[in-house]
């Protein structure tokens, strides 16, 4: 499948990435006609996905069988009224019926919103109304269903609400029950463009309503270089990415690059994550790649991984935070395989990567991928030399790259304030080292600012990461009469030292992050606190923390 969108496909350094990557973008892009129906033509009986859940149960998919219930999943919501740029939203946390609703969105140029089962009421009315969404397809989940029941009353454009897996909810379409009864799906006649709109995600910032990120048909091309050289995956592979559906990493690890690469997708379909089940899963059903944010595998080192065979797995990588070089060194001592960073944001594909033709430095981010032209600026608008840290951007004067967002959708405003002159603004902070490594320092106005030193979040967090003591932790500035600013530290504690929380131990990890990294960067100031807070994906709100007295 790669032959049809690549002229070449095998690199041997990220020079020989540049001068010859190139992507064949077919008329009309569809993810769904052009790679998933392709491939049940030529090879219906390849494995798709593989499916297994925390109740025993497993389930193999072809691409016939994704042709054929994306088909019927096209016809349905068709027959619903459903047609070219339309919103869905899909709650499905890693319900098999994700691939199915999606790929038939995509086939009638409908455009799916991917959404985690953690959204309330309040979350559920703000996205049905900013974005005018049609219809919610949701996973047979109680409180899932009640808080989209209770969204209903201020929701006026949605039309229906289709329920997978239960049937029988009043007031509530069955999913099942209208694959079953959908008519043989006949092709529109004009789909889409390359320039529609085929996904939106709402990404939660640290302040303000979510925004709406945009992305068009093309979009799933841009995820070659995720699947292909960053995950390294094949046709032979079983890769499993550690993501909820309503994320934009699905997309990046289970469905995309994977399938356009011939690869199958391992879904584990979990409640609960616990580090035990999800090595038994690696074992069990032989997976060749493994991607997960650094905390999973934070909790994965924690166990004894001699206990497991784990012989089938050759490739590990990770993104969604930076990776703290402790968590690398432990995994990398139990298992021999050496994790390969990238970054990127829901805007964008992977736009900093860890090659593998490449040697990965533990923390690093990796080198810019050459699919984007990428810069890292200081405030005066100059790139910046080696050693100095700089805003991550992305120059669109040259080429505008696949998978760049088109905007935010509804606020052009919101979008002219990142994305202008030509360059879209990520506000993300990185230095780069003699080797043209980035390394990760923090969001823009995270950046503490300290008798004249700039101490980034991230370094100070992944020098208190390495004492035993601390599980989760938040560095924050503190505004200081003398020094501008003082470096606060805000300290989930393990277990085992939660009823030593005193003065003394705060000492200990302060003269610990003092021999860990330099010593002007070790914080003055330490809080322990039960939980971080978060938003609803998970990301860190440092800007609650220093509003905090």
């Amino acid at each position: 499948m790669l032959e049809k969108f690549l002229k070449q496909i095998d690199f041997v350094s990220t020079k020989d990435f540049a001068d010859n990557y190139h992507v064949i973008i077919p008329e009309n892009f569809n993810f769904g006609y052009d790679v998933v129906d392709e491939w049940a033509r030529t090879n219906p009986n390849k494995r798709a996905i593989c499916w297994a859940n925390d109740h025993k149960e497993h389930i193999d998919f072809t691409f016939a069988d994704i042709k054929e219930q994306s088909d019927r999943a096209a016809s349905y919501f068709q027959s619903l009224g459903i047609g070219k740029g339309d919103m869905v939203m899909l709650i499905l946390k890693r319900r098999y019926e994700f691939w199915f609703a999606i790929i038939g969105l995509h086939k009638i140029g409908a455009i799916a919103i991917p959404a985690t089962h953690l959204l309330t009421k309040k979350d559920i009315i703000y996205r049905n109304n900013a974005a005018d969404i049609k219809a919610i397809v949701c996973v047979d989940d109680n409180i899932v269903i009640q808080h989209v029941n209770d969204a209903m009353a201020d929701s006026p454009s949605v039309k229906h609400r289709i329920v997978c897996g239960g049937g029988g909810v009043d007031g509530w379409l069955d999913f099942h029950q209208g694959l079953a009864d959908a008519k043989p799906f006949v092709r529109p006649g004009h789909v889409n463009t390359n320039k529609d709109i085929s996904l939106l995600y709402f990404t939660s910032g640290t302040t303000g309503e979510p925004k709406m990120v945009i992305h068009d048909f093309t979009y799933p091309l841009g995820h070659i270089v995720t699947a292909k050289y960053w995950h390294n995956v094949n046709e032979e592979s079983l890769h499993l990415t550690v993501a909820d559906t309503g994320w934009a990493k699905a997309v990046w690890g289970k469905l995309y690059g994977q399938w356009i690469a011939g690869a199958a997708v391992m879904v584990y379909d979990h409640e609960k994550f616990t580090p035990e089940a999800m090595l038994h899963l690696i074992q069990d059903y032989k997976v060749t790649s493994f991607c997960a944010p650094p905390t999973v595998f934070r909790f994965m080192i924690r166990e004894d991984l001699t206990k497991y065979d784990l012989s089938s797995l050759k490739y590990a990588t990770t993104a969604g935070e930076a990776l703290n070089p402790s968590v690398y060194e432990a995994f990398y001592k139990g298992t021999g395989i050496k994790m390969m960073e990238a970054f990127g944001q829901t805007e964008t594909t992977p736009t900093i990567i860890t090659f593998p033709w490449m040697q990965p430095k533990p923390g690093a981010m990796g080198v810019p991928n050459p699919a984007y032209d990428m810069d890292l600026i200081a405030l005066d608008g100059r790139s910046v030399e080696d050693g100095e840290v700089g805003e991550v951007v992305i120059k669109t004067d040259r080429w505008r790259p696949l998978g760049l967002f088109m905007g935010y959708y509804r606020d052009a405003n919101l979008t002219n304030q990142v994305y202008y002159d030509d360059v879209y603004h990520t506000g993300d902070m990185a230095w780069r080292d003699e080797d043209g490594y980035y390394w990760f320092v923090g969001r823009s106005d995270d950046v503490i600012k300290s008798s004249g030193y700039r101490i980034g979040p991230f370094e100070v967090e992944s020098a208190l990461m390495t004492h035993a003591a601390v599980v989760e932790c938040a560095i924050t500035g503190v505004p200081d009469e003398i020094r501008g600013q003082v470096v606060k530290a805000t300290i989930v504690l393990a277990q085992d030292y939660k009823d030593k929380a005193d003065d003394h131990l705060k000492h200990e990890i302060q003269n610990h992050v003092k021999n860990v990294t330099a010593p002007y960067k070790y914080p003055r100031i330490i809080e322990f606190v039960e939980e971080l807070p978060k938003t609803i994906s998970g990301k860190i709100k440092r800007a609650e923390i220093r509003k905090q007295k």
